[in-house]
């Protein structure tokens, strides 16, 4: 009989983070992302990095658009999941709506930051805001 060694996850002293308050601020988030997808062994499928880069874009979009203009973004990783974070400085929960096919006034976003998590929790805080927290499986 073979002994199996569970998948390891390079470890980290502190979760990455980056914050962002402007436009600007979305594809840099993409790319902290990336990078910290990269730098994860074992090694995440290039599709899975770019799930975890659109999930990332989502999320920080909606807090720039509708939860104050300003979000904290936190990545860590487990052997099992890669666990996102995004606090903003309002407290009202995400909503679903029919998105604009033709106006351009959104409704893809949480759907999409939804939609590859195996769980997603919303919890009040810090300060005023909310944290929204996907957890996406590796």
């Amino acid at each position: 009989m073979t002994d199996m060694v569970p998948p390891h996850t390079k470890a980290s002293a502190a979760p990455t983070v980056a914050e962002g308050d402007s436009p600007a601020g979305i594809a840099r988030a993409r790319n902290v992302a990336r990078a910290f997808a990269e730098g994860l062994d074992p090694a995440q499928a290039p599709e899975a990095t770019e799930t975890l880069a659109l999930a990332v874009s989502e999320l920080a979009t909606n807090a720039l658009r509708h939860d104050g203009g300003r979000y904290t973004l936190e990545l860590e990783a487990t052997a099992g999941a890669i666990h996102i974070a995004v606090s903003d400085l309002k407290p009202a929960l995400p909503r679903e709506r029919a998105p604009d096919l033709n106006g351009g006034a959104g409704g893809f976003g949480w759907p999409m930051a939804r939609r590859p998590a195996s769980e997603v929790t919303i919890t009040p805080g810090p300060g005023p805001g909310k944290t929204t927290r996907v957890r996406l499986p590796r």
